[in-house]
């Protein structure tokens, strides 16, 4: 049964990519659209995480209807997303350059010259995929991701990403190669806003409550000092994206590892919930961000 939806899931993708290749980015960004209205309304399982995710996060600030509006808005933008992503190797490099405007390139290539390469980090926010094309034209750029579960798919997704110019480093075999990539004077870009298992995580506030969260951005920059920078890609307008480059971080150390990883965690885990606040609908909130808890503490019902 699993073997038959996966290659479901993979007849799906390359329907979409022959459609694409041909198609007006603007018909497919508006399909895309489309497509995302519709499984907010048949895809209740999904729905019923993002309002769970929303009620967590705002539930004491926005009211009911307001949090189903930025739920129906998260798919109609992801569901234009993904036809971006699979339109953007099609565009001429003209229209690559056109869609796109760069802020902060100045604090990324000052901080390169140090010599130490750089940690970006971000959140499943906005377009984060196409923003390693932009990126990799700076310096190497590795990006840290978790296989899918569909090796079908992963594939097409290996292919996908690495036609836009980054390296895909497994994040269960990441170690070795993200400190290599370092000492090459590389890039290497995290996202840490996923929930984790208990036992590969720290617990950080996020929208007021306890998240798993990976603690390796924090222990990588502990052990190699590479400038930590936070990086955002948005929409800036209906058909085109700001990808935001942020100064280096200053964190004041304590000299305690486990408190050090602790508070660098925060911080950045911070830093990301102050975006997704911007425009909550831009946020990935079909995940579970809040389904592992702290030990002793029982498991929502709402997960």
């Amino acid at each position: 049964m699993r073997r038959i939806r996966d290659r479901s899931e993979l007849f799906l993708f390359r329907s979409i990519k022959f459609f694409a290749s041909f198609l007006p980015r603007s018909l497919l960004l508006s399909w895309g659209r489309s497509l995302g209205l519709v499984l907010y309304h048949v895809n209740r399982k999904h729905r019923q995480i993002s309002l769970s995710n929303l009620k967590t996060a705002f539930g004491e600030e926005l009211s009911p209807r307001v949090l189903k509006s930025i739920s129906r808005r998260c798919f109609m933008y992801y569901g234009q997303v993904i036809l971006d992503i699979i339109k953007f190797p099609y565009l001429s490099e003209k229209k690559k350059t056109r869609i796109m405007v760069m802020e902060g390139q100045d604090h990324l290539e000052k901080a390169l010259r140090k010599g130490k390469g750089a940690l970006l980090f971000s959140g499943h926010y906005g377009n984060w995929e196409i923003a390693s094309y932009y990126l990799s034209k700076l310096a190497k750029l590795n990006v840290i991701a978790r296989p899918l579960d569909n090796t079908f798919l992963e594939k097409e997704l290996y292919r996908l990403r690495t036609s836009l110019g980054a390296k895909i480093i497994s994040k269960h075999q990441a170690t070795k190669h993200i400190l290599y990539s370092l000492r090459e004077k590389e890039m290497v870009a995290i996202l840490i806003d996923q929930n984790v298992l208990r036992s590969q995580a720290v617990f950080v506030d996020f929208f007021g409550k306890k998240a798993a969260t990976t603690p390796s951005l924090a222990a990588f920059f502990l052990r190699t000092q590479a400038p930590l920078i936070p990086a955002f890609c948005y929409p800036a307008t209906s058909h085109k994206y700001l990808l935001h480059i942020n100064k280096p971080l200053k964190i004041s150390l304590s000299g305690d590892h486990s408190q050090d990883v602790l508070k660098i965690t925060q911080i950045c885990t911070k830093i990301i919930e102050i975006q997704i606040r911007k425009n909550p609908h831009y946020w990935f909130w079909l995940h579970k961000r809040w389904k592992t808890r702290p030990e002793g503490e029982e498991q929502d019902e709402s997960f």
